[in-house]
């Protein structure tokens, strides 16, 4: 892997996990040590990650951290809607129902997981990833694909932002559900509707966090 690709994902890495917060400034100097490469191939990750928008310029030191928002998590939710409605849509065209049923009932037996600890939960958002992959998988769609990696990124970031609530989590779990079974059933209009509706109780609930968020962020 050339030193400015082993530079981009482990700066990519460490802002997605928030081990370097937003506001975080990325001097060359102190990155290319920390990473061990050099400034030129250091400048080409950086350059990557402003492109992302995970970075931006910052005045006579490089670039920092981009910040999070409410403000930005709504603009990321109108992409996602677009998007995920769209992909659920096309996923329910030309997917393997069979795929879709047998996550609608990990779904549905979902609170099994959710009363546990942490790692159950852990459990959980594995499932969740599942069915990504599994929509990803089906909507036969190379540039819809990439567009939703893309806004994938930012997505985890902002769900740093919001603690764990078991409730909120049940009901997502139902949400999940709801999406994989129309999916499922080859109803592409009500899987993007049950897509629609999660994602507006997602943002919903980021923005009882928001106070809190608003403090991590800055």
């Amino acid at each position: 892997m050339r030193a400015s690709e082993r530079a981009y994902w482990a700066l990519r890495e460490d802002i997605v996990e928030w081990r370097l917060p937003p506001g975080t400034v990325l001097g060359e100097v102190e990155q290319a040590e920390r990473l061990g490469v050099s400034r030129t191939p250091l400048r080409e990750a950086l350059g990557r990650l402003t492109a992302e928008g995970l970075a931006a310029p910052h005045s006579g030191r490089g670039v920092v951290v981009t910040a999070i928002s409410l403000d930005t998590a709504a603009e990321l939710f109108e992409l996602r809607t677009a998007l995920e409605c769209q992909a659920a849509s096309l996923a329910a065209r030309r997917g393997d129902p069979a795929v879709f049923k047998r996550l609608q009932q990990e779904f549905a037996s979902a609170a099994q997981l959710l009363r546990g600890d942490d790692p159950a939960r852990h459990d959980y958002y594995a499932l969740v990833g599942r069915l990504d992959r599994a929509i990803d998988e089906a909507i036969g769609n190379a540039y819809l694909l990439q567009a939703l990696k893309n806004l994938r990124v930012h997505l985890v970031r902002i769900r740093r932002l919001a603690k764990d609530n078991p409730e909120r989590l049940l009901a997502a779990a139902t949400e999940h559900a709801n999406i994989a079974g129309a999916i499922a059933a080859g109803d592409g209009q009500l899987a993007a509707a049950a897509t629609a509706v999660h994602l507006h109780q997602s943002l919903e609930h980021l923005k009882t966090t928001q106070p809190s968020a608003e403090r991590t962020a800055s």
